[in-house]
């Protein structure tokens, strides 16, 4: 297998700085403890000295060499996983994920993840920075939100993409439908997030304590009758990628996602709408969700590009029966 290097030469700015911290700050996808266990390991060279001093100080013009290695044999097995491949090339794949599959194993479950699927179809060609259960996977979306995701084949394009997530270039738009109407109908939501206080399994907005997630949203279409609750379908850009975020903002703001168990509403009963629509909205049996398209500069090429995974059958299904519902 090629190794995989990462070069840098440090910026005057970091003169003096503790080697481990200023990785860090280069390489946003890797906690300082993995940089630290690398340092110990013998994979970085500080101007073609390998070092094990983790507080090492370092100069402007230093240069600095990380190798990573291979990721170690494990438990996780290929498995033939049906994959939407959008886009494939020598540095990165793209994936329309479909509604209720996991990205990387956990919780139970190491057989039917994406990584799965990408370990079967690929093999050892992925990076190795997310380690040995998720190898290639830069970034993820929930289980039950589909749409497009980039996986990385090679460190040095994993940490390209990394960059650029943590730097908040990367361009992402997701499709959602929301229950009432959004005032204003187009605006930016600005509110940091954190661990709910009640729920240590969800998020929420909290005004003293978090990250600030901000969420640039616009109305595309409101759906209504005399009988249908409102439902709008709108197009969210992220600023920033916190855990939930839209989920977290649209409850806040008052307008859950349809669907959406953890943040969402319950089901409700409608006065004399058809029952074939109330029941298609009711069984929606997740958050109506959908990670329309994703945006950045190629690792490799330094080119934009761009990408869009169509809507699944579900969601698609769901929005025709509301136009046809509504007025």
């Amino acid at each position: 297998m090629k190794k995989n290097i990462f070069n840098v030469i440090v910026p005057p700015k970091y003169h003096g700085y503790r080697i481990d911290k200023f990785l860090q700050s280069q390489i946003n996808e890797l906690s300082r403890t993995r940089l630290q266990a690398l340092i110990h390991d013998s994979q970085v060279t500080l101007n073609n000295i390998i070092i094990n001093n983790t507080s090492k100080k370092i100069k402007g013009k230093d240069q600095i060499k990380i190798n990573f290695p291979p990721p170690k044999e494990t438990l996780i097995k290929p498995n033939k996983i049906p994959l939407d491949i959008l886009y494939d090339d020598d540095d990165i794949i793209i994936i329309n994920k479909f509604p209720g599959v996991v990205v990387h194993p956990g919780m139970g479950n190491y057989e039917k993840t994406i990584v799965n699927g990408l370990l079967y179809k690929y093999r050892e060609n992925l990076s190795s920075i997310g380690g040995k259960l998720r190898p290639g996977i830069v970034h993820r979306i929930d289980k039950d939100t589909s749409g497009v995701i980039v996986v990385a084949k090679n460190d040095n394009a994993h940490i390209s993409l990394s960059q650029q997530f943590s730097n908040h270039t990367i361009k992402r738009v997701y499709e959602a439908l929301v229950w009432g109407s959004l005032k204003p109908q187009n605006g930016k939501i600005r509110e940091k997030i954190s661990r709910s206080i009640k729920n240590r399994q969800l998020m929420a907005v909290r005004k003293e304590k978090g990250k600030m997630a901000i969420t640039n949203y616009k109305t595309i279409k409101v759906f209504q009758n005399l009988n249908l609750p409102k439902i709008s379908l709108i197009e969210c850009q992220l600023e920033t990628g916190r855990t939930h975020q839209i989920r977290v903002h649209m409850n806040f703001k008052g307008n859950p996602i349809v669907g959406d168990k953890s943040y969402g509403k319950s089901k409700k009963k409608f006065k004399k709408v058809d029952i074939k629509i109330e029941n298609k909205i009711n069984n929606f049996n997740r958050q109506a969700l959908h990670a329309k398209s994703l945006g950045f500069l190629h690792p490799k090429t330094k080119e934009e590009v761009f990408f869009e995974a169509r809507r699944p059958e579900d969601f698609d299904t769901l929005i025709k029966s509301l136009k046809k519902a509504s007025i």
